[in-house]
Parts: C-alpha cells; sequence; structure tokens
C-alpha cells in the first residue's frame, strides 16, 4: 500500500493542478481554446483527460524496473484494445438497439454507460493487474476532487463545464443533478477511461522499449 501511494502520488498532485488551473481558467473567461466551459468541456487544452496516456506510460515503465514482476506488453495492450471495444460496444451499441436518442439523457442510457464502463474496466485491468490496480489508484485520486468540484460549482451555479448540465437535461434538484452528471460519471465512465487509456498507451510504449532493448548491441 506504501508502495502503491507513493508510485501514485506526484501524478495525482499534478492532475489536481490541473484541475484547478482548469477551474480558475474557466471562471475568469480564459480561452475557450484552453478552457472549454460548455457541458462535458470537451476538447479543452487544459484537462487531465490528456494525463492519463503520459502517466499511464510512466506507471509502466516504472513497474518494468529490475525486480519488478514483469509486465506483458502484448496481452495489457489487447485487453486495453478489447476494453475500449466493449465500453463503444456496450454503450453506443446497446443505444442503438433500445433505440435509445443520445441526445436525450435518461436513466436507461446511464445504466447502459454504467453497466459499459464497468465491464471495459474490468477487461483492461485483466491484461495487467499490476499497472491496472496503479491506474485504479490514479482514477480515484484524480476524479473523487472533479466530483467535489463539480458539487460545489453546480451549488455556486458558476457556469463552468464542472456545472453546466448538456442539452435537454430534466430539471432536478442540485444533488440528483450531481449524481447523475457528476459523480456517478467521474467514478464509472472516467475510471474505465483511465485504466483502458493508461493500460494501452502503457503497453505499447513498453514493448517499443523492450523491442529497442533487444536489438541493441550486446
Amino acid at each position: 500500500m506504501n508502495s502503491l501511494i507513493r508510485l501514485v502520488r506526484v501524478p495525482a498532485l499534478i492532475t489536481l493542478g490541473v484541475t484547478l488551473l482548469r477551474l480558475i481558467g474557466e471562471l475568469r473567461n480564459w480561452s475557450p481554446t484552453f478552457f472549454n466551459r460548455e457541458a462535458g468541456g470537451g476538447g479543452a487544452i487544459v484537462g487531465i483527460a490528456w494525463l492519463v496516456p503520459i502517466f499511464g506510460i510512466y506507471f509502466a515503465l516504472k513497474l518494468s524496473q529490475p525486480g519488478t514482476a514483469p509486465l506483458k506488453a502484448g496481452k495489457t495492450v489487447l485487453c486495453a484494445v478489447a476494453g475500449l471495444a466493449a465500453f463503444f460496444v456496450i454503450g453506443f451499441g446497446g443505444m442503438r438497439i433500445l433505440g435509445l436518442d443520445p441526445n436525450s439523457p435518461s436513466l436507461k442510457s446511464l445504466v447502459l454507460f454504467i453497466v459499459a464502463s464497468v465491464v471495459s474496466a474490468i477487461i483492461a485491468y485483466a491484461g495487467s493487474p499490476a499497472l491496472g490496480k496503479v491506474l485504479f489508484a490514479y482514477g480515484l485520486a484524480a476524479r473523487i476532487p472533479v466530483a467535489l468540484v463539480m458539487l460545489v460549482a453546480m451549488f455556486g451555479n458558476w457556469g463552468t463545464h464542472y456545472d453546466v448540465a448538456p442539452p435537454n437535461f430534466p430539471q432536478m434538484s442540485v444533488f440528483a443533478r450531481w449524481l447523475i452528471i457528476g459523480l456517478v460519471p467521474q467514478l464509472t465512465l472516467w475510471i474505465a477511461y483511465t485504466l483502458a487509456v493508461g493500460c494501452l498507451f502503457g503497453g505499447i510504449v513498453l514493448a517499443l522499449f523492450r523491442r529497442k532493448t533487444a536489438l541493441q548491441p550486446a
């Protein structure tokens, strides 16, 4: 447990710093290219989603150092890809089968994507439990603060992507809205993203690193 905390601590602090920087940038109406205030906030240059590939690589290389259990790069990548595929098949495929409108949020679509996220995370984790455990811990350390920021932002009605509801979202209490578009997605969809994408990039770089090492003359 102590080694896990030491490994995750600095990346978690960096991620928290980026979260706070983004919040400040949105509150001060800085460039939307860097600080997108719209619902979901997708595509903003300043965001913690971009850190997942970087720290996935970092964790994989740390865990592959001499004296540690070797990670199977091929299996890690394969399961990460399978996890991502499962998410899209179950989530978006399920919506198509059930005839759900992606532009109209509903309880059915929420449950569907929770299931998709859990299945995706389990598959990605199975490819490399050692890396998956670290990424899961990092995901919690990264996403719990975001969920808390969203709660405060919603009560304060700050007008940031942390509290703006998607189009056509039904009227409900602040706490209920936070559960549906804040807490639940942060602890399911984004954890699954962290595991699958982190394992994918970590496994790819690990495979390339080992191939390069093997090709070097003795």
